[in-house]
């Protein structure tokens, strides 16, 4: 008699990692040939309101750059080389034709860079619909809130020329339904990895992640579900790691390399900043009353904090990575940002002015998303890991 079939995530993993390695986007293509009308619309990091995307029927995708698996021949050509590499990148996934499948780009106001890339966007591209989303800096509800319902209402007229016809209330509330039932799976992902770090690595959770932004929702919903029960299931063996969080990345990624010389290194990452779009509301948003109106005061009210995110107090400035320290039981903190990065540079003093005063040790670290070289990184992780054991007594 055979023994059953020990659980595993391999086949969820294998179909996570062939999204993450396409950059010819077969599988967007193949959802929008599938049926006629179909439309994608594209959105650059740190955050975009996909539920208005798809509410109008289309397909929100991430463009996160060509990563460590493209040569950027054209893209250098239009920017410098001293700002972060993801919009050469970009250029280079557009000025090639991966993205000529796309009917509309989403620029959010993470910098200056993203900022001038969305009118690059329109110089190079002028047939594609093309939108700078001016996002709140202002997080007080009686000015952060009505400034960013009307964007959204101006987000929502851009995506209705887009698809030729009105985007209704219901339309919307039913698609906050669908990615709220998202968050709340992506939430119970990472209190499970910070639970179980050994069974849920973290160079798997990513690329889970990343389907979420390349996949409709319904089906990524549907593999968090899936992923979660196997996970729960195996036995992979315990390591004597230490439990670090990752901070800086949410903007241009780290190579998926970077992630897993991290966890080689010894460090278990229990909690990160990579991919915060999918988890930027931290709990539900409101479905009853005007659409627009709660995914606003969401937003505004009930969001994750992170660099590009306006902190005028600095009395809690790093409040959020002290939280999220004691709250996953980490042990210290990685500073993983991007090389040019200003918004995670220009904040990462005060962020370790405030571990300092909380006594939580950290490292930190650039990187670019073409790294190729790991070693420095698993030497220095290696070694915080170890100082980490070493000093705590343990």
């Amino acid at each position: 008699m055979l023994d059953k079939a020990k659980p595993t995530t391999a086949p969820i993993v294998e179909r996570c990692q062939a999204l993450f390695s396409d950059l010819t986007f077969e599988a967007q293509r193949a959802w929008k040939e599938a049926k006629p009308g179909r439309k994608v619309v594209g959105f650059l990091p740190y955050y975009a309101p996909r539920e208005l995307v798809h509410a109008a029927g289309c397909l929100p995708i991430g463009i996160l750059g060509g990563g460590d698996q493209l040569e950027v021949i054209h893209g250098d050509a239009y920017y410098q080389s001293y700002i972060c590499r993801i919009p050469r990148s970009t250029v280079e996934l557009g000025v090639s034709g991966r993205l000529d499948f796309v009917d509309g780009m989403l620029f959010p106001s993470i910098c200056d860079v993203i900022r001038n890339l969305s009118g690059m966007w329109k110089l190079m591209f002028p047939q594609k619909a093309t939108r700078y989303v001016d996002l709140p800096q202002n997080f007080t509800m009686d000015i952060g809130v009505p400034f960013y319902a009307q964007e959204l209402r101006e987000v929502r007229e851009f995506l209705e020329q887009i698809v030729g016809k009105p985007i209704t209330d219901d339309e919307i509330r039913n698609s906050i339904t669908l990615f709220n039932e998202n968050r709340r799976l992506v939430r119970e992902v990472y209190k499970l990895r910070a639970e179980m770090p050994w069974n849920l690595p973290s160079s798997e959770v990513y690329l889970l992640m990343r389907a979420g932004l390349l996949t409709p929702v319904e089906e990524h919903n549907a593999m968090l579900a899936e992923y979660m029960s196997l996970a729960q299931q195996m036995e992979r063996p315990l390591k004597d790691n230490s439990r670090v969080v990752i901070s800086g990345a949410f903007c241009e990624q780290p190579p998926l390399n970077l992630i897993k010389s991290i966890e080689l290194a010894g460090c278990y990452i229990v909690d990160d900043d990579f991919l915060v779009v999918n988890r930027w509301e931290k709990s539900e948003v409101a479905t009853s009353g005007d659409p627009l109106e709660n995914l606003a005061r969401a937003y505004i009210s009930d969001s994750t904090s992170i660099a590009p995110k306006y902190e005028p107090n600095p009395k809690i400035k790093g409040k959020y990575l002290i939280d999220s320290v004691r709250e996953n039981g980490a042990e210290g903190v990685i500073f993983a940002m991007p090389s040019f990065c200003d918004p995670a540079l220009l904040d990462r003093p005060m962020l370790q002015s405030a571990l300092k005063e909380a006594n939580i040790p950290y490292i930190g670290f650039k990187y670019a998303e073409n790294t190729g070289q790991m070693q420095p990184v698993r030497e220095q992780a290696g070694t915080f890991a170890d100082s980490i054991k070493l000093w705590s007594g343990q």
